[in-house]
């Protein structure tokens, strides 16, 4: 209970100032949060993990498809093969 009281007064204290600052304090913010966004550093970067993001995901996916299909074959008792046994032989 006392979390909750605290969450509440940090929230209409966080309100008020809020709005005392008004506006244009908020219009002030977001143009410097955009400048920065914006930058030709933030851009590079952004850029930097982009391409590091597209060359792990393929790997990454795959990985992770896997492990899931093991975690699923495991929970409803599947039995998978080992790679390269014979399941079957046929004579003729």
């Amino acid at each position: 209970m006392r979390g909750k009281l605290i969450f509440v007064a940090g929230a209409a204290v966080g309100y008020v100032l809020g709005s005392r600052a008004g506006h244009h304090r908020y219009e002030q913010i977001a143009s410097g949060a955009s400048k920065v966004w914006n930058s030709r550093a933030a851009v590079k970067q952004r850029d930097k993990v982009g391409d590091a993001a597209a060359e792990i995901l393929p790997t990454a996916v795959g990985v992770l498809f896997r492990a899931v299909l093991w975690a699923v074959k495991k929970l409803l008792g599947i039995q998978t093969k080992p790679r390269g046994q014979v399941t079957a032989t046929y004579d003729r």
